[in-house]
């Protein structure tokens, strides 16, 4: 049995890539058209691959049930050239999102034949660089924020920062990047502070995008803006005074790395992918809404099944060095309840159930549960690690540790999101040892069943998908 050592350390714990699995809803776009017509009806989809003498083979590999026995990579499955992030749209497409940096290759789709055999679609895209992604309307999105038009650069030759936009039109197989001209798309003083934002997660609610907008400090341009208005009197010394980091740590001459303001939530809610229309909404009990690793940004935002909105703070702005850029506040929660465009009294503080341990990630199971993938340690100790799945019942504010995964010193990796069937989470999870395996989640007991093992290096998300003739 081949062994695997991705371990798991640290802030940067390294994360399997995984894919976002949407349950149908009433106004889906059409379904694909791509084969004939057949009766074949779904099928789980994981990613998977294998590395064996320096060289990794990624497959799709398709089995109608999870729950137990082995599959194989050998000689099976749908070779690919590999995704940064598996994005499953509904169940009827799955797309492999792969920067278009360098050499990363191309994003492309696949769906479910009518003969029930997984397909790669014709199109293939060059999508840009991306901090987070969703599902909306009938897209898949992918945001980031970077330099706006050079023509509005300031006397210093400085540009604002802007949302940079993909649109991937799942049925139309079209892709489309926003115009960075059009002011709708300025990320720069989003929130009135002086201050730039990246989004963190895509939820489409009530027709509209829910997305936790992080500030991010001062861009060049922001530092320089109104001769220097929005730095706050004291933080002088923290505009940086010449170029230096490496990759997602970087940092350019004249910037303000990191938040001012580590004290606050803002959540905008968008009309639709134009941005155009917005709403921006505050609240200052829990710190801004995302778990980060490097340059992705991970979603905090979910509706429970009965419409109310949940946001999620990890308190992430507790490691920053600076004491002036760290929070106060603790892990918590707080809700936009259904119907309301703004927050609610509703507050939990998550540190106060998890002996002052946070979170990497969260996903929405069913009702108004939600997984957590717990740190096994607080943010003021070292070497801590996101090895441990937690439940948290939003109505009774209780946090249950999952049950029944391996040993935590054994864990060295999740997949990137979950999917949910008939009120169970299914998750990938690696370990140092042996196979990976999917893993079945019951959120009332928060007790995991181990299911499908894969006999892979690792395996990086799980979904399902359906033919035509079985879409709803």
């Amino acid at each position: 049995m081949m062994k695997k050592n991705y371990v798991l350390t640290g802030i940067t714990a390294a994360m399997l890539t995984g894919g976002l699995f949407t349950s149908c809803s009433d106004d889906e776009i059409p379904a694909p058209d791509e084969g004939g017509k057949g009766d074949a009806a779904s099928t789980f989809v994981i990613p998977a691959s294998t590395t064996a003498s320096g060289n990794t083979t990624h497959v799709l590999l398709t089995t109608e049930s999870v729950d137990a026995g082995t599959i194989t990579t050998l000689n099976n499955g749908l070779v690919n050239d590999g995704a940064t992030q598996w994005v499953f749209y509904k169940d009827q497409y799955l797309y492999g999102l792969t920067y278009n940096q360098g050499n990363a290759g191309d994003t492309r789709s696949y769906i479910l034949n009518a003969d029930g055999e997984l397909e790669t679609r014709s199109q293939s895209y060059k999508v840009k660089r991306f901090t987070t992604y969703g599902v909306y309307d009938k897209y898949v999105m992918t945001v980031s924020t970077g330099d706006g038009p050079t023509e509005w650069a300031d006397e210093n030759g400085y540009v604002p920062q802007t949302f940079q936009v993909s649109l991937l039109d799942v049925a139309a197989e079209t892709k489309t990047d926003n115009d960075t001209k059009n002011p709708a798309y300025l990320s720069e003083n989003f929130l009135g502070n002086g201050e730039y934002v990246t989004l963190a997660g895509i939820l489409e609610q009530h027709n509209k995008i829910y997305s936790a907008a992080v500030p991010m400090g001062l861009s060049q341009y922001g530092t320089k803006a109104e001769n220097g208005k929005w730095v706050l009197p004291g933080n002088e010394d923290l505009v940086k005074t010449e170029s230096g980091g490496t990759n997602s740590g970087a940092y350019e001459k004249d910037e303000l790395l990191g938040t001012q303001y580590p004290d606050s939530c803002w959540v905008v809610l968008f009309d639709d992918e134009t941005f155009t229309n917005r709403k921006i909404i505050r609240t200052d009990k829990i710190s801004y809404a995302c778990g980060r690793f490097r340059s992705q940004y991970y979603q905090m935002i979910w509706a429970a099944d009965n419409g109310d909105v949940y946001v999620f703070s990890p308190s992430y702005a507790k490691t920053m060095t600076d004491p002036r850029q760290q929070t106060h506040l603790p892990a918590g929660v707080v809700r936009i309840p259904n119907g309301s465009d703004d927050f609610d009294d509703y507050y939990c503080n998550l540190e106060e159930l998890s002996n002052g341990n946070s979170f990497l990630r969260s996903w929405h199971i069913t009702d108004d549960y939600f997984l957590l993938l717990m740190y096994d340690r607080p943010f003021s100790q070292k070497g801590y690690t996101a090895n441990q799945l937690a439940v948290f019942k939003a109505d009774s504010q209780k946090l249950t540790y999952v049950t029944g995964l391996p040993e935590t010193e054994q864990i060295s990796g999740f997949g990137n999101a979950i999917h949910v069937e008939e009120g169970k989470a299914y998750i990938a999870l690696t370990t140092t040892e042996g196979y990976p395996a999917i893993y079945k989640i019951d959120p009332a007991s928060a007790g995991a069943t181990k299911g499908v093992t894969v006999e892979a290096t690792q395996i990086t998300g799980i979904g399902k998908l359906a033919t035509a003739s079985s879409q709803h």
